[in-house]
């Protein structure tokens, strides 16, 4: 039988191929997003369910229960990004804390808030997977400090819904090329120098990460909980 996914913010990029790699293999996959257009494109193409919602706002998630399964195998928690690059340039304390605060929203508390609305419908046996980032070892201001709660919040996560035999952990990826994740603004030399920290010589790809979540959300991996899987080509080496 099919399984239930949900992928949040799944209209492009990382997200997208996750979403195409489980409906690929004949689950039954709904997407979120913030943006209608890249969402209908997507269900055009695929035919996975679609709806628009806002991971950070409790009322947007309410609404969304309607519109989901009343069971869920395989949540897969990647709406976020850094926020910083969309930020308006100014200084003053306010700002800061605008921008600081928008970055733990997208990144930590949308996973939180998405988790905690859903947690009565997930499957016993099934998986929750974040999606992390590098930048929560190697800073990048309150995006990284955003993706180093996620990854914190996740043990005690684990913890609880590890009695119900649900899995919860946190995939990292380094730089992934084909995304909006830099909005552009990824200069050549910039990039030259992400793919020479890895030790593969090469950035990674969506499908990267798509299959590392594929293979946390399987039967395989029902052992493996509250851990952080880096996926980086070598960029930062744990041991």
């Amino acid at each position: 039988m099919a399984r239930t996914i949900l992928v949040t913010g799944g209209g492009t990029g990382i997200g997208r191929a996750i979403a195409l790699h489980f409906a690929a293999a004949g689950e039954s996959v709904t997407v979120t997003g913030r943006r209608p257009g890249p969402l209908a494109e997507l269900a055009a193409e695929t035919g996975v369910r679609t709806t628009v919602c806002d991971h950070t706002d409790p009322a947007a998630l309410t609404r969304l229960l309607d519109a989901l399964p009343e069971r869920i195998d395989v949540l897969v928690n990647n709406a976020g990004g850094n926020i910083a690059f969309d930020a308006d340039g100014k200084t003053d304390l306010a700002s800061y804390a605008r921008d600081f605060r928008a970055n733990l929203d997208a990144n930590l508390v949308s996973a939180a808030l998405t988790t905690r609305a859903l947690e009565d419908r997930l499957a016993d046996g099934g998986a929750v997977v974040h999606i992390g980032s590098i930048a929560a070892e190697q800073g990048a201001g309150s995006y990284g400090a955003a993706k180093a709660g996620l990854a914190t919040w996740n043990i005690d996560l684990a913890q609880r819904l590890g009695r119900r035999g649900v899995t919860a952990n946190v995939v990292a990826p380094g730089y992934i090329a084909d995304t909006e994740f830099f909005r552009d603004k990824l200069s050549g030399e910039r990039r030259e120098q992400l793919v020479a920290a890895t030790a593969t010589g090469r950035a990674g790809a969506p499908a990267d990460i798509a299959g590392t979540v594929a293979f946390l959300a399987s039967p395989a991996a029902r052992h493996i909980t509250g851990q952080v899987l880096h996926v980086n080509g070598g960029a930062r080496a744990t041991r």
